[in-house]
């Protein structure tokens, strides 16, 4: 069986992240992930990977603490399970997902919540194996966005979206908007290329980043690591590279 490491302020800055970039180009982002990562582990995140240098993870953390605009008293809240590449298919999701409940129940949580969406989306939990293994809807924001949760306690009250997650809008009337955190290490790169080309070619584009807990807490949308607005409405989650960006203002 596959070893799996759970990240500590011990062994984080020699471990690979899994969901790093394999060029120089992504080791801004990749640092400011292990930043972001060592400041969550404080408040109760536990990273656990697989002993490889590939994508087989999962994080998670109580939702109280969660970033992302939810009520979800004694939840435990996974941030992201991924699994990619060669590794699909041949068990290691149920493998940290099992994990990651046995964890959650060990600290007398009342179960688990993740992000999905109604359509299976880039960076969102796929829907279809969540069902699978148990979970349900307990509520959705717009266009796309669904929490899905599985209950430990059938008393507990079930998870559900701030207000502000519905909203879909920002004070942005004209131009572009990206909100974004360094809960991803693709962000940091990809944002500071995309304002580059913008400010070059006197494209309207504000730059805003979750620096705190309670600043993603406020999102007008669920997804708080990588969000784009156009005239103050959302359009997409998806990060965007220069080229993408060019093809969404076409």
């Amino acid at each position: 069986m596959m070893e799996i490491i759970t990240l500590s302020k011990s062994n984080i800055d020699k471990e690979h992240i899994c969901c790093s970039l394999a060029d120089k180009k992504g080791q801004c982002g990749v640092a400011s992930k292990k930043a972001w990562l060592k400041e969550r582990l404080d408040e109760g995140l536990v990273f656990k990977k697989a002993n490889i240098r590939g994508k087989v993870f999962i994080e998670y953390i109580p939702a109280e603490k969660a970033w992302c605009p939810i009520i979800a008293p004694n939840y435990m809240f996974i941030n992201c399970l991924w699994v990619s590449g060669q590794y699909k298919g041949q068990g290691y999701s149920s493998l940290l997902l099992d994990n990651c409940i046995s964890d959650s129940k060990a600290k007398g949580k009342s179960g688990m919540v993740i992000l999905s969406s109604n359509k299976k989306k880039s960076y969102l939990a796929d829907k279809k194996y969540l069902l699978h293994k148990g979970f349900e809807v307990c509520d959705n924001a717009p266009p796309y966005y669904e929490l899905m949760y599985l209950s430990f306690n059938d008393s507990a009250e079930k998870p559900k979206f701030k207000d502000n997650a519905k909203k879909g809008k920002v004070e942005v009337e004209q131009g572009y908007a990206i909100y974004y955190s360094n809960q991803c290490p693709f962000c940091e790169d990809y944002v500071s290329d995309v304002k580059k080309y913008a400010d070059e070619n006197n494209i309207k584009l504000q730059v805003v980043k979750y620096e705190t807990y309670d600043q993603a807490q406020d999102s007008p949308v669920p997804w708080t690591t990588y969000s784009v607005f156009k005239n103050g409405h959302f359009i997409t989650h998806e990060i965007l590279t220069i080229d993408k960006f060019k093809k969404l203002m076409d």
